[in-house]
């Protein structure tokens, strides 16, 4: 994509919307919800413009907001063939104004004070460093050892299409054969803990308790617990990463129906019960609704290619959206505007009813802690003087993170949620909004139920005002009434839609302080992966990844904010959902095309365990030298992977050769021994 030879402002851009009919329109000023949001959001305002202006540089930006929202699936619908309900001409710039290239002029000034400048230093005494990973993507097994099947092994057995290259995790990284050799990995690292997740379906078949509890389910899950605690790892387990198990989904209709919340409670009570006496940190979801992974230019995800209507992009989205709103992941359903916010007020109810189970019945004997891991981007305004962008930056983040943690932290959803989708409900001739409200009792209940925040942050968003029409249709695109851009000055070696943007890290962190009264925040997922397949070990930019990130999260700690630790993701290179194995995430990268699936350390690797073992970056001196020991070590390690073939072919000669060798030994002493015995007498 090319420069534009002249950049425009943001206010010409917002005059050819306005002209082609897509005006922005007047914005709604954010209502403050209970429990002192309106202050929160004034904090974050503060935050917005605390000195900062922006450098005066040229940018363009892309769009990353679905457009499928804004087109119909009906042939015979307005804007599709010609005759009356052929689109006009203003409707169609006005339907693909964002998808040409954007540029203008950010105001003059300095940076924000400590974005601009490295900060070295340790963090304190007991932070706890680590990594994860997730059931369904690294273990394999899919069928061995009573599990049941789960909707991601529905959905990757099913129609053709569905992921990339038609991958499955039916073996992965075959981490269920291999739990030794990985906590070996994690010894090497010298982190402080392992973020897993358990497999519902392997422990309960069915999913439900009373029906069967797989024994050998059991065993493997206390094995690893225990293995870890042998090498000084603390276990920090997940109890749901979107494996939940298909008699479930099939039977019930999975989060869509209310019963799954008491389903789920069973699910952890057994899980408190078997391997709570050795597990103190609890995690009941991750990521329900949204992870910073997006198809942008280039490879598309099954469901996104161009097609005649034009090109389908994705804004990050993941458990409930893709699941339940776009149908590109596990259930595959499409149920615009509805699924996705009912499968979330089920999610909520089920993490609370498992949170009260934990406190009222195991607390006591465990002394154990239960949170949820919500992951979202940074939304910073485009226009930082514009209070337009400044609501529309502060809704994308109650839309993300205050969808879920809202609820929990404050007792109902955001204000702007209820009043933005009750408000287009009505207008689509609905009674009641799409959003599904909490009773008294309900929210009550809901509130207060987590005893840490999971944190999982990737990237950042430019994110301007955009008021789409309810006659588009319901969806939770159309109802945040915004468009998501970045700058394209951004680093962008990592996968598609993840740009390295480390400021928007901390400004997130500082809003969950001041948003949720400064909880102690876990952070759970933070990565980054190549945006082409890559075999290569020697990832200097996932160093720097690391390291900028890692920073930020240091210069958050420093404004005060209560991170008490930080799980890089993810150990493995491992399945990634509806990309199968093209984004690798990993530390360790995995050769999937061996059958014993080899680890090999990487770079980052290298380098992430010096920072775990110096607590922090201390100074450049050893930062410098840190990265330039970790890319000459993995240059030896590439070296020793590429004569590996070699010494397999040479094991498996061997391994033939002396049986046969020897048979023939045997063989031809048996013969003479017969001959002698014939001899004369």
């Amino acid at each position: 994509m090319r420069r534009l030879g002249k950049a425009r402002s943001l206010e010409d851009q917002r005059g050819e919307v306005e002209e082609a009919g897509a005006s922005p329109g007047p914005s709604s000023p954010l209502k403050a919800s209970a429990g002192g949001q309106a202050a929160a959001t004034a904090a974050t305002r503060a935050f917005h413009a605390q000195g900062r202006r922006r450098p005066r540089w040229g940018w363009r930006t892309e769009l990353l907001t679905s457009s499928r929202s804004a087109t119909s699936d009906k042939p015979d619908e307005p804007g599709h063939g010609g005759g009356p309900g052929a689109m006009k001409p203003a409707q169609a710039v006005a339907l693909w104004w964002p998808l040409v290239l954007l540029s203008g002029l950010r105001a003059a000034g300095e940076a924000a004070p400590g974005e601009a400048s490295f900060c070295y230093g340790t963090f304190p005494p007991g932070f706890s460093w680590g990594v994860g990973s997730s059931a369904f993507q690294t273990e394999g097994a899919w069928d061995q050892d009573g599990k049941g099947p789960s909707i991601w092994d529905a959905f990757t057995h099913g129609r053709k299409r569905q992921v990339l290259g038609d991958e499955t995790a039916d073996s992965a990284c075959d981490g269920y054969y291999k739990t030794q050799e990985d906590v070996l990995l994690l010894q090497e690292l010298r982190v402080c803990h392992y973020r897993f997740s358990l497999s519902w379906p392997r422990l309960l078949p069915t999913g439900v308790r009373a029906e069967q509890v797989n024994e050998k389910g059991i065993k493997f899950y206390s094995d690893l617990i225990d293995a870890l605690l042998r090498g000084n790892v603390t276990p920090i387990v997940t109890l749901h990463h979107w494996d939940l198990p298909q008699l479930l989904q099939g039977r019930f209709g999975g989060w869509q129906n209310a019963s799954m919340a008491g389903y789920f409670r069973d699910y952890a009570d057994l899980c408190f019960e078997a391997f709570g006496d050795r597990v103190k940190h609890w995690i009941t979801f991750s990521d329900p609704r949204v992870r910073g992974a997006s198809p942008g230019r280039g490879q598309h995800a099954p469901g996104t290619a161009h097609s005649s209507r034009g090109p389908h992009l994705l804004s990050p989205q993941t458990m409930v959206e893709k699941g339940y709103e776009t149908g590109e992941h596990a259930p595959g359903l499409q149920l615009r505007g509805t699924g996705l916010y009912q499968a979330a007020h089920h999610v909520l109810k089920a993490h609370a009813q498992a949170w009260h189970s934990y406190d009222s019945r195991w607390r006591g004997r465990q002394r154990g802690l239960v949170g949820i891991s919500l992951n979202c981007d940074w939304g910073e305004p485009v226009d930082i003087s514009d209070p337009r962008d400044i609501e529309a930056a502060e809704r994308y983040l109650q839309f993300c993170l205050g969808w879920f943690a809202d609820p929990i932290y404050v007792g109902d959803y955001p204000q702007v949620m209820k009043d933005r989708i009750g408000r287009k409900s009505r207008e689509q001739g609905l009674d009641l909004s799409r959003l599904p409200a909490f009773s008294r009792q309900e929210k009550s209940y809901i509130k207060g139920t987590a005893d840490f925040l999971g944190l999982g942050h990737f990237t950042t968003r430019f994110v301007t005002e955009r008021n789409h029409s309810s006659r588009q249709g319901p969806s939770y695109q159309n109802d945040r009434d915004l468009v998501e851009l970045v700058d394209p000055n951004w680093l962008d070696p990592v996968s598609q839609g993840l740009y390295s943007v480390p400021w928007g890290f901390r400004r997130l962190l500082h809003f969950a302080q001041t948003q949720y009264g400064n909880p102690p925040i876990y952070v759970t997922e933070n990565g980054a992966a190549p945006k082409l397949y890559c075999a290569e070990l020697c990832d200097a930019w996932r160093i720097q990844y690391l390291k900028e990130y890692i920073n930020e999260m240091l210069k958050a700690l420093k404004d005060g904010a209560n991170v008490k630790g930080y799980t890089w993701w993810s150990l493995l290179d491992k399945f990634e959902w509806e990309k199968g194995y093209a984004e690798r995430y990993g530390l360790y990268h995995v050769d999937f095309a061996v059958r014993s699936k080899p680890r090999y350390a990487k770079a980052s690797a290298h380098f992430y365990k010096r920072v775990i073992t110096a607590n922090g970056l201390p100074g450049p001196r050893e930062v410098q030298s840190w990265q330039q020991e970790a890319l000459e070590t993995c240059s030896v390690n590439n070296q020793i992977r590429a004569v590996e073939p070699l010494l397999d072919h040479m094991r498996l000669a061997s391994e033939i050769a002396v049986p046969t060798v020897c048979a023939l030994c045997v063989l031809t002493a048996a013969l003479l021994l017969t001959l002698l015995l014939r001899g004369p007498r």
